[in-house]
């Protein structure tokens, strides 16, 4: 007997796969680092007021939570391989649209557009990744996609840097999210079905056929899965209601401060005293380097640490980092950096955690469903959350809004302590059985 899909070698379609597919996180970081450093030039350009400021900083939230909703569904019905790349060609249209606006209320259209198109992306990606890599590379694979959201914001963060004394930089810093869609978009053609979607909808022979093409005439599909037919209704079945709970909980503490920190990071830094314009933009750019660094070691970890366990441990230094920030206001600058960077490695393996328990602990029929949901949540929080901010920072002050973080840190925490599984070294079947007591 062939070895099963499961426990197949690590070849060049999964690394071609992952590095493509991880282009829905990469344009979540960019596009939403992009709009802050826009924002800069933009206020003054369009006489933008707090109200603006904060509804065009969130509105690409608004749209990830419509695109996951629905198109996390969409994608479990209809499959991966179709919704593919139509959501590329998408941003690709509306990143170079930007370019023309004339209106506040034109941006927030555009950029809520764009959101629909990341939101649609992400459960039809990360499903693709999960179904095809094997057991022992799927934290790596998995931190690889966390880790580009932040090199994807870096970049944001480094374009905005150079464009930041431009005249009329903020089309250019708005209109370039097109150039890697175009990439990505000429690196995706080709792409198979998923072969776990297409056993599900009883399409056995081609799952085979994709399977032996891939990994070779001894590979199998799946030897240990039942597929049922995609229903809503399933997440109403005993376990799966509290896995849905804990992975929204789980998703939402902890994007919901670093979206913070990434679309308004120049604001932040500056409200801290850490200086304003290009200074505040390389403070930025050394956060995002802890963000990215803290993944690394997270992949490893997971598997060997576990999911658990790295899960808890994340989020009491992540606390810690935010209580700082929150008590300490006008500590030297050494504790201020210090304390964002402590926050942003230790997000690592929460960070990675957000895209592997939502695609572990669901079966394939609503595995893209649930991330989807996971997406569609946390940012309709985060929405709020980015919209209230601006007038946090005036009306509280910087201090106060980092507390709010620690608290949202909290919430994270609690829920990790009380929900999260361990699936280390399970197959997905195995994993999506895991019951949560």
């Amino acid at each position: 007997m062939g070895s099963a899909l499961e426990d197949v070698e690590f070849n060049s379609f999964l690394k071609k796969l992952i590095i493509f597919a991880s282009g829905g996180p990469f344009l979540d970081g960019y596009i939403m680092v992009i709009i802050g450093l826009a924002l800069t030039q933009l206020g003054p350009h369009l006489n933008l007021d707090v109200f603006w400021t904060g509804l065009i900083g969130a509105s690409a939230l608004a749209g990830l939570f419509a695109g996951g909703l629905v198109f996390g569904y969409v994608t479990d019905l209809v499959g991966r391989q179709l919704m593919f790349t139509i959501d590329l060609v998408a941003i690709i249209i509306l990143s170079i649209w930007q370019i023309f606006i004339t209106t506040p209320l034109e941006l927030f259209l555009l950029r809520f557009a764009m959101g629909v198109a990341v939101g649609a992306d992400y459960p039809i990606a990360t499903s693709l990744i999960a179904e095809f890599t094997p057991r022992r590379y799927r934290a790596m694979s998995m931190g690889f996609i966390a880790g580009i959201w932040y090199v994807g914001a870096t970049a944001a963060d480094l374009v905005g840097y150079f464009l930041l004394d431009v005249d009329g930089g903020w089309r250019w810093m708005l209109g370039s999210a097109a150039l890697p869609a175009i990439i990505l978009i000429i690196g995706r053609i080709g792409t198979p079905e998923s072969p776990r979607w297409l056993m599900s909808k009883g399409r056995i022979d081609e799952a085979r056929v994709i399977v032996k093409k891939v990994f070779g005439p001894d590979a199998e599909p799946i030897a240990d899965e039942h597929f049922e037919k995609t229903q809503l209704r399933k997440f109403i079945k005993l376990g799966y209601f509290k896995k849905l709970l804990f992975v929204v909980i789980l998703y939402t503490a902890q994007v919901l401060p670093m979206y913070a920190i990434y679309t308004f990071g120049p604001q932040i830094l500056n409200a801290f005293g850490l200086g304003s314009g290009n200074m505040a933009v390389l403070g930025d750019i050394v956060i995002s380097v802890f963000f990215l660094i803290g993944c690394i070691p997270a992949m490893f970890w997971l598997e060997s640490f576990g999911r658990r366990r790295l899960c808890i441990l994340g989020f009491i230094f992540m606390t810690m980092a935010m209580l700082v920030l929150g008590l300490f206001p006008g500590a030297p600058i050494v504790i201020i950096v210090g304390a964002f960077a402590l926050y942003a490695f230790f997000s690592g393996g929460p960070g990675i955690l957000e895209w592997l328990y939502p695609n572990e602990l669901f079966p394939t029929e609503i595995r893209a469903t649930a991330i989807g949901i996971a997406v569609a949540f946390s940012k309709v929080c985060t929405f709020l959350a980015m919209f209230v901010l601006p007038y946090s920072i005036k009306e509280y002050g910087i201090g106060t809004t980092m507390l709010i973080g620690a608290g949202i840190s909290v919430v994270g925490l609690a829920a990790s302590i009380l929900w999260a599984p361990e699936t280390k070294g399970m197959t997905l079947s195995q994993a999506a059985n895991v019951i949560i007591k």
